[in-house]
């Protein structure tokens, strides 16, 4: 039997959240080990397993992979889950580097010092009101398909709906303008290996709360 795919990473989502989403969705289990000390992340940079000496890094099928969308794309591949032509694939990367613009805002907002934070979330208001969630909306719109390329499950929606999440525990009326988007978010929510995923005790980790936050602080050595 094939070993299961390791995730190296502290317990928290930062940019290995993505990966879980993907993996959970496309119904690879997966093991974790856990950075818990700027040591252990020592550790995995002196043994040569970090080609960049940094995280996220993912053991699968004989390779250990580094870089956040090199990873997400291998699962993608893996499990078709990125289209079937060259154009198609175009497209999946286009909207998921849309994705990645906004969630990288979105994920970087504990590290905003608190007296910048309300004007840091009123611009990431503004920007999915106005920009990002417009763009997916009129995507949905144009083709009146269930999904955004080909009208198949690709890694696309399933990074999109992990965004959605995210946003509505920043601004729960985010999503009401976006029928569509609404829509998207329930189909995909429903599908039975993201169900899973997203039940009280999966691998999908919470919020960041501020004991968390500075316990990765640590890990990875920032001010």
């Amino acid at each position: 039997m094939a070993r299961k795919p390791v995730l190296h990473y502290f317990n928290g989502r930062g940019r290995m959240e993505s990966i879980r989403w993907l993996m959970a969705a496309a119904g690879e289990e997966f093991d974790e080990k856990f950075i818990e000390t700027a040591e252990d992340l020592d550790k995995l940079r002196n043994d040569g397993s970090l080609m960049y000496q940094q995280v996220p890094m993912v053991e699968i099928d004989g390779m250990k992979l580094v870089q956040t969308r090199a990873i997400l794309n291998y699962v993608a591949n893996k499990h078709n889950l990125y289209g079937k032509d060259i154009k198609e694939r175009a497209l999946i990367d286009m909207y998921t580097e849309g994705v990645a613009d906004l969630y990288e805002l979105v994920l970087l907002l504990p590290l905003c010092p608190p007296e910048q934070k309300d004007a840091k979330v009123d611009f990431i208001k503004e920007k999915i009101r106005t920009r990002y969630f417009p763009a997916f909306e009129k995507v949905l719109k144009s083709h009146g398909q269930d999904y955004l390329v080909g009208n198949k499950l690709s890694k696309a929606d399933i990074l999109l709906v992990e965004l959605l999440y995210n946003v509505e525990e920043l601004d729960p009326s985010a999503i009401a303008s976006f029928p569509l988007l609404k829509a998207l978010k329930t189909r995909i929510s429903s599908l039975p290996t993201v169900k899973k995923f997203l039940q009280p005790g999966s691998q999908r980790k919470p919020p960041m709360d501020d004991k968390n936050l500075e316990k990765a602080k640590k890990i990875f050595k920032i001010p």
